[in-house]
């Protein structure tokens, strides 16, 4: 089958590789739809702290947001899944350790990431392996374009959760790119007034064009009181920005991760009486957002860009828009 596979820093092909075979507890899914993100972006150009720490090594083969067919099943498994439409949990714990069994298999210490750690292979390929224990029903009313976005849906979805927002408040958030926006939107949805702080003119303007219209930078924020602050930006420095402007007894999540580290004073953390919330992955957000699709309450694919093939993606991930694209922060992959 076809699959891309980063060889090294800056180097990504289309592979022909050997299909997946179901292990017992696993599936092989038939992938439709895959997207890419900052992280598969930082395994292209060698960033990726995981290639750092030994959680990860070229070649990779990556992609964990995703959405495809069942196509067979392994030992032990339930035949009656072969023909649905899932998607499913990129953090696979190892199930027998204290976490797992409270249901934190994603802080799992031993756990694989699909397409990311532990040299589980990912689904920017034909097909893809999983545990069944990891796989979410797709209604049919969540097409696979949004089947897609669940992963990094469910991301978001946690940070709204985590920032407690009640109808009324006034929630802001750092960094629109996708996880930003996606935040952006569920928040909407929760009833807060939401306003984004953008890094450019480009982003902002893709802000609005979603119906966001208290978008800013940093030259005009307003001074006004925020009862919530996410942080999605890749920026050093706007964690503590989140802390200063976030209101005594408010909440600040934090969900976007820079390259360096960010630097936090835990006295004002402390003095403000704030609620600082740490969100890693999407594992226990996945359900809500495929809810929250179906229901129409959410809708992310004005986010996608283009949809492209699979040989079009080592360009992409160099940093070239293909021809047509809308101005959207998502590229996917129709398989």
């Amino acid at each position: 089958m076809k699959a891309l596979v980063i060889t090294a820093p800056g180097h990504a092909e289309v592979h022909d590789v050997a299909e997946p075979v179901a292990a017992p507890g696993e599936v092989v899914v038939d992938v439709r739809r895959a997207g890419i993100c900052g992280t598969d972006v930082e395994f292209f150009t060698g960033d990726m702290a995981y290639l750092h720490s030994g959680h990860a090594a070229y070649p990779m083969r990556i992609g964990h947001e995703w959405m495809g067919a069942v196509a067979a099943v392994g030992p032990g498994v339930d035949p009656s899944w072969i023909g649905r439409r899932v998607t499913g949990d990129t953090m696979l714990g190892c199930g027998a350790c204290r976490r797992c069994e409270h249901g934190r298999q994603h802080v799992c210490d031993r756990r694989l990431e699909l397409g990311i750690r532990g040299g589980k292979a990912g689904a920017l390929a034909e097909r893809v392996a999983t545990p069944v224990r990891s796989l979410h029903r797709l209604p049919d009313v969540v097409d696979d374009a949004m089947g897609a976005l669940v992963e990094p849906g469910g991301n978001a979805f946690r940070a709204v959760e985590g920032a407690a927002l009640r109808p009324g408040d006034r929630c802001l958030v750092l960094g629109p790119g996708t996880i930003g926006l996606l935040c952006a939107l569920f928040a909407r949805a929760a009833g807060a007034e939401v306003h984004l702080l953008a890094r450019d003119a480009a982003s902002a303007g893709f802000a609005r064009s979603l119906g966001f219209d208290e978008v800013w930078t940093e030259a005009d924020l307003p001074g006004l009181p925020w009862d919530a602050v996410i942080e999605a930006s890749n920026s050093p420095t706007l964690p503590a920005r989140a802390l200063e402007l976030v209101e005594p007894g408010g909440r600040v999540v934090y969900i976007g991760l820079a390259g360096t580290p960010s630097v936090i004073d835990t006295r004002d953390l402390a003095l403000k009486d704030v609620t600082a919330v740490g969100v890693l992955s999407a594992s226990p957000g996945l359900a809500g957002t495929i809810d929250a699709y179906a229901a129409g309450i959410v809708d992310p694919r004005p986010l996608v860009a283009a949809t492209v093939a699979l040989d079009e993606l080592p360009a992409i991930l160099a940093g070239s828009r293909p021809p047509g694209a809308g101005p959207g922060p998502k590229f996917h992959v129709a398989l």
